[in-house]
């Protein structure tokens, strides 16, 4: 890997990949992300995350939620994100998801925390149930990113220390296979 591609990545991997995320919007931001992610390198994500927060008002969830045909078609026209009808779809509608999960949940954070622990199958099940555009991969990599499955990095790496103090959920059941590192 060239210097320039491991910079894009060293942020990342050292200061986000697997850490708690305690925010919703941040959490929907990682969502939307990983799902755009899907038959792209995460390099590509990226690159364009700067794009991706202008385009969709810095991921604020009620904004999304409430956003119109002109803004689908804004989105469309906009290359500096991903312009993939269903992807954009997918982030219009599970904001509105979130929005709801919000109101009888008190937040996206405590949804997720409700449903811990379960197997990777088991959040596949549920995330295709409830959300847009969201298959094994991204949810995967969505829970792992965020800190509910195990995975994100080894115990071999100088980040998973780091990650341990944070307290991620998946420290919470010992039942879960030692952790792989996929974007390392």
């Amino acid at each position: 890997m060239s210097e320039e591609k491991k910079a894009i990545h060293k942020t990342y991997h050292d200061q986000y990949y697997g850490f708690p995320i305690h925010d919703d919007n941040e959490l929907f931001c990682r969502l939307v992300l990983e799902i755009n992610q899907a038959g792209l390198s995460w390099e590509t994500i990226l690159k364009k995350e700067a794009g991706f927060r202008k385009a969709y008002s810095n991921f604020n969830i009620k904004k999304v939620a409430a956003y119109t045909e002109a803004d689908r078609e804004r989105l469309m026209a906009d290359p500096g994100i991903i312009r993939n009808r269903l992807k954009i779809n997918a982030a219009i509608e599970n904001a509105k998801t979130i929005l709801q999960l919000q109101k009888e949940y008190g937040s996206f954070e405590k949804w997720l925390e409700l449903q811990h622990p379960k197997t990777k199958e088991e959040w596949v099940k549920l995330f295709k149930k409830t959300f847009k555009f969201t298959g094994g991969e991204i949810v995967n990599e969505f829970l792992m990113s965020a800190g509910y499955l195990p995975g994100a990095h080894t115990a071999d790496c100088a980040v998973y220390k780091k990650v341990q103090r944070a307290k991620p959920l998946w420290m919470k059941d010992s039942a879960k296979a030692a952790p792989q590192d996929r974007k390392k």
